[in-house]
């Protein structure tokens, strides 16, 4: 079965559908997957409702799709670094889902294993909890949340040998692994392409099986935050 693809868009033809829930990997700018993003946004896709640890900022990563007023429905745990997300947030013009960063990485992990749903003590008595079913176990209350099921997921690795058995650099490990399990179709872009044998297996850690097509290309490395001292 074909798994490697030349571009963004090849890889992404057939896949996409006004109204689709993304899954979306990458923990602030570290391990967004920027070109299939970028080739979202191309496509002109709308309607879209994407889980994502944060939206990116303003004219990179998932702010790009923002900016293109191809998003409806964001659900993520941390926004601030997103003035146009926070001007159509305020407006009216996007739909927010606010989740607790601990409870959206286990909703992506839940689905991706087939869980419905899960109880946690995280929300309980504030918003997040609002409107949710509340039970008790071993006298603490504990509020339900839903498994996250995608219909595609984009992520990002680093490396990942041609049957898509995919590494994760450090911080971009946080969110990637669940994002890409919790879709009905996972697309992995990568920053190196390897032959089978070449990675070690136990540092594997998102198993190929998960993996339906994949594409190499180049990354833009950017700071999300820079502070500096004088000399």
């Amino acid at each position: 079965m074909k798994k490697i693809y030349g571009t963004a868009s090849e890889a992404l033809d057939g896949l996409l559908f006004d109204g689709m829930t993304i899954a979306a990997g990458g923990f602030g700018l570290c391990g967004i997957p920027e070109l299939l993003i970028a080739a979202i946004r191309d496509a002109g896709t709308k309607d879209l409702s994407i889980a994502s640890n944060n939206a990116g900022v303003d004219g990179f990563g998932l702010g790009v799709l923002l900016e293109s007023r191809q998003v409806k429905k964001m659900m993520s745990s941390y926004v601030g670094e997103n003035a146009e997300f926070m001007r159509q947030y305020l407006s009216g013009e996007l739909e927010l889902e606010f989740n607790p960063q601990g409870t959206l990485a286990e909703r992506m992990r839940a689905g991706g294993a087939g869980i419905a749903g899960f109880y946690t003590r995280t929300g309980v008595g504030t918003q997040i909890a609002e409107g949710k079913e509340h039970k008790e176990f071993n006298g603490e209350t504990f509020v339900l949340e839903t498994g996250i099921f995608a219909d595609l997921s984009i992520v990002k690795a680093w490396k990942a040998d041609t049957t898509g058995n995919a590494i994760f650099r450090k911080t971009a490990r946080n969110f990637n692994p669940p994002a890409a399990k919790c879709g009905r179709v996972c697309v992995l872009e990568v920053e190196e392409i390897v032959d089978p044998g070449t990675l070690d297996p136990d540092a594997i850690h998102l198993p190929g099986i998960y993996v339906n097509r994949l594409i190499q290309g180049d990354h833009e490395k950017r700071i999300e935050q820079r502070t500096t001292r004088a000399a």
